[in-house]
């Protein structure tokens, strides 16, 4: 039996917004920040609107290097705090959302007589910040073992290798997760619809937003109790709308992914490399049948809505793989690049590494009421939701409530330990698709004969995950634009055609539609000259 549509139909959730009503909170932003504010509001039974410019996790929360964890690094840096908060939800994360969470193990490769030692020691602070919910315990391999574990690591002068356990989930679609179950706590979670202004009272105090539905162009005024600034590495756009020329509070940096073939770690272990030239850790992790290393970190002076890969970045990261698998990656061997930009708060005097700026978030509530929070990770989305709402109830603009989010299941959980078929991320919703297709068996085909995704997939993910481009489907439903980019193209017509019948957009749209994804999507592809 399939689900209902109705919770999940855009146009009853529009309705939401007109005619006007009275909310407790608005949250400004759909990626992991804003899900997490919205999706602690309405745990304690606040009426909460969330409204999204473009996609649930567009920007950085889909971008990242799929890692629930608590920070190798930060722990190396002596953020004891943050390591320990964050071990503590990834172990939430895998109760909660266990269909797309999983333990992975990484090997730390060692090529000198102290490497073992230090790394074990190292990583057993790691395993005892964890508790109870430690991943299992960090142990040491010899070279023979390694060499066996990570299949393609260059011999020469191996000593052995470290053995540890982090998390690894699927960004994009836990956010889509996160939003369906919003919904179905009785929130409005809307993507596509874009704040253009904040409205204010009689006393200059923050009252509500303008927003605009990007596909219709119609506009509303929506009032609030509280406004939430969760944009990410734009809140100071958001920032200047509620007071003009205040100082920026977010200096962005850029990290970069390359996707490649499985081939390139062949086993089921992940590959971390403890110091790079920059002075940053760098992963190859297994990943949906494919194979993403980064990342970066590049000091930007302005933020994109779509950024790009720097040529020295690509080459920092094919060299810095290089050194240590037997075959190394060239620029042809890159099924996709991804670059996302770190929200990290801007120093306030010198001119800090970013590498070196705290991932802590940070809450700051203006003169007029606009509450906006930056930093932050993934791994510590619910906190910094459960943070938000209780300074907004500390300052007595929100009745007294406690946070369910602890405990809460997220869309989808159901345990998950058969990885074979690519449907397990779908959870509890996976018989319901397979159904569709039985119902319909052409939509069991193939998006592309080399491809394992299905037509099925496509409009299940308009019908009950809120896609509503090409782009939505193939970069966050489906993944596949993170997976391997000139497929994305290929298939780019089929999932339009497949869109506009399920949406009832016309042939120009389908049009539209197919040249504005090959515009983002070769910006996926390294140049090769």
């Amino acid at each position: 039996m399939l689900p209902p549509t109705l919770p999940f139909q855009r146009e009853t959730l529009l309705r939401q917004l007109d005619p006007p009503q009275l909310w407790d909170l608005i949250v400004i932003g759909g990626g992991a920040t804003g899900l997490g504010v919205a999706l602690d509001g309405l745990s304690r039974g606040y009426k909460t609107l969330l409204l999204e410019r473009y996609d649930f996790a567009k920007g950085t929360s889909s971008r990242s290097t799929k890692l629930v964890h608590g920070g190798v690094r930060y722990l190396a840096q002596g953020d004891i705090g943050l390591v320990r908060e964050a071990l503590h939800e990834r172990g939430l994360l895998l109760r909660n959302a266990p269909h797309l969470c999983h333990n992975q193990s990484f090997i730390i490769p060692s090529y000198t007589w102290w490497g073992g030692p230090f790394y074990t020691l190292g990583l057993k602070l790691y395993d005892l910040l964890a508790g109870r919910l430690s991943l299992g315990p960090t142990t040491r391999i010899g070279p023979t073992e390694t060499l066996r574990r990570l299949g393609n690591l260059r011999p020469t002068g191996l000593r052995g290798g470290v053995v540890y356990h982090d998390g690894q989930f699927d960004d994009a679609r836990l956010a889509v997760n996160l939003a369906q179950t919003g919904i179905e706590l009785g929130g409005t979670l809307l993507n596509h619809v874009a704040v253009t202004g904040l409205l204010k009272d009689n006393n200059g105090q923050i009252a509500g937003v303008r927003a605009m539905n990007q596909e219709t162009g119609q506009a509303y005024e929506v009032r609030a109790r509280t406004v939430v600034n969760a944009t990410g590495v734009f809140v100071d756009a958001i920032r200047q709308l509620d007071a003009p020329g205040t100082a920026p509070l977010v200096r962005p940096s850029q990290g970069i992914h390359l996707v490649l073939d499985k081939s390139f770690l062949p086993g089921p272990d992940a590959l971390m490399i403890p110091k790079t030239d920059d002075g940053r850790v760098l992963f190859a992790v297994p990943w949906h049948g494919r194979v993403v290393v980064g990342t970066t970190d590049t000091p930007l002076s302005e933020t994109r809505e779509e950024p790009r890969a720097l040529e020295a970045e690509i080459d920092f990261v094919l060299r810095t793989a290089g050194r240590y698998l037997a075959r190394p990656p060239r620029r042809e061997d890159v099924l996709s690049l991804f670059a996302g930009l770190r929200p990290l708060a801007a120093p306030q005097h010198g001119s800090a590494q970013t590498k070196e700026i705290s991932r802590s978030h940070k809450i700051l509530v203006s003169d007029t009421g606009l509450l906006t929070i930056t930093g932050g990770k993934w791994t510590t989305y619910r906190p910094m939701g459960q943070d938000v709402v209780d300074r907004l109830i500390a300052l007595g603009k929100l009745p007294a409530a406690p946070s369910r989010t602890a405990t809460l299941p997220i869309h989808g959980a159901q345990p998950t330990t058969d990885y074979r078929s690519h449907l397990y991320v779908y959870g509890s919703d996976q018989p319901a698709l397979l159904t569709l297709i039985r119902q319909q068996p052409a939509l069991g085909e193939k998006l592309d004969p080399q491809l394992e995704f299905t037509r099925a997939e496509v409009v299940w993910a308009a019908r009950y995950e809120m896609a509503r481009t090409v782009e939505d489907v193939l970069a966050r439903r489906v993944r596949l634009l993170f997976l391997d980019a000139r497929a994305a193209r290929r298939v780019a017509p089929t999932v339009a055609a497949l869109l506009a019948q399920e949406l009832g957009f016309d042939a120009n749209w389908q049009q539209r539609q197919v040249a504005e994804f090959e515009q983002v999507a070769r910006q996926y592809l390294p140049r090769i000259s």
